[in-house]
């Protein structure tokens, strides 16, 4: 496949110009602590009231761009490379889409079937009602926030979930991913994960804490994007590769919280020499999959939304020979909690 070059990034990370708790800066310096190379931020179009580009460029070797979650009650969508303002206010979810597109950004749906937090929020979920929508490049299939706070239910359960953060997140909903790969069958949709970080308060009467700090949320659920070539020192460049990426699917998604998920590999090489990788399309030929994770691990690789292997290791090999739109999961044993979902892939598409 020759060489890649992998970088590690959070999105979907909200500053004080919506509805976080902390200034872009901050963020970028707590990013960079934190080993990210990359941080992008979707602050609330009805709150922001511009979309502060300026903030854009590299805070030591940590690059931030600037994207936008436009939405209100229902429907918010994550918009990225846009070069002004969308606003969502008046827009149905289609011509949200549409404008983004028309601006040259694209965008992902964002936590489409969530169900909300039924302690103090009363279980309101911002979902994603309307799914004929076209258009858009793919769906954040894991918010690590939404996922979180769906398992809490009380305070006892509020305690035991923020003192077991990383063994009691829910992996990506099979409603989720049974809508992904449906669409997947028609056309590309490429899936991203979400941190969706507050940094905030949470005040219940005199209780006043932070649940989830951004040092912990920006390195729970991350997408690590595969390059061809290494990250450019020069803006323009470096975000032209990080969207592309991500627009290509050129990448895979990871609870780097359970175990660093750097070094994951999904690959496909055809018996005719053709070699393709997460996000690639190619005419079915019969060949081998291909996947190698950094440590051990329970391999499932996923055809058409069903189980079509599975292995318990570090590698797994298994031959293609149907058109199908083969994807990978793979879960890591911890004490105690058992099997936790840990990287999803980008899928390879055979048609």
């Amino acid at each position: 496949m020759g060489r890649v070059y992998e970088y590690v990034g959070s999105v979907h990370v909200h500053s004080n110009y919506s509805d976080g708790a902390a200034a872009p800066k901050e963020i970028a310096e707590i990013a960079g602590r934190r080993g990210l190379d990359f941080v992008i931020l979707n602050d609330h179009d009805y709150m922001a009231k511009e979309l502060h580009l300026e903030h854009e460029g590299f805070y030591g070797n940590l690059l931030l761009l600037v994207g936008l979650e436009i939405g209100g009650r229902y429907h918010h969508y994550l918009a990225f490379n846009l070069k002004k303002m969308v606003r969502g206010k008046g827009l149905g979810p289609q011509e949200v889409i549409d404008e983004v597109n028309a601006h040259g950004g694209f965008g992902f749906l964002a936590h489409p079937f969530e169900k909300g937090m039924p302690f103090h929020e009363n279980s309101v979920a911002y979902t994603w009602n309307d799914l004929s929508v076209t258009g858009y490049t793919g769906i954040c299939i894991w918010n690590f926030t939404s996922r979180w706070k769906e398992r809490v239910k009380s305070p006892v359960h509020g305690i035991y979930c923020m003192a077991f953060k990383k063994y009691t997140l829910k992996p990506p909903s099979r409603e989720t991913l049974a809508f992904w790969d449906a669409r997947c069958r028609e056309r590309k949709v490429v899936a991203i994960g979400g941190s969706d970080a507050h940094g905030s308060k949470f005040q219940w009467g005199p209780i006043s804490l932070v649940p989830i700090s951004y040092e912990y949320a920006l390195t729970a659920i991350t997408i690590h994007i595969l390059l061809k070539s290494p990250l450019s020192s020069d803006l323009g460049i470096a975000r032209s590769q990080i969207y592309g990426a991500m627009q290509t699917g050129s990448l895979f998604i990871a609870h780097d919280a359970i175990a660093p998920g750097e070094g994951f590999r999904f690959s496909f090489l055809g018996n005719s020499g053709v070699c393709a990788d997460m996000g690639d399309e190619l005419e079915f030929e019969p060949g081998l999959l291909k996947v190698s994770v950094p440590s051990r691990g329970l391999i499932k690789v996923m055809k058409n939304g069903a189980e079509y292997a599975r292995e318990l290791g570090t590698e797994l090999q298994v031959e293609a020979k149907e058109p199908g739109v083969y994807r990978v999961e793979v879960s890591k044993k911890t004490p105690f909690f058992g099997w936790r979902p840990w990287i999803f892939s980008n899928p390879i598409f055979l048609r």
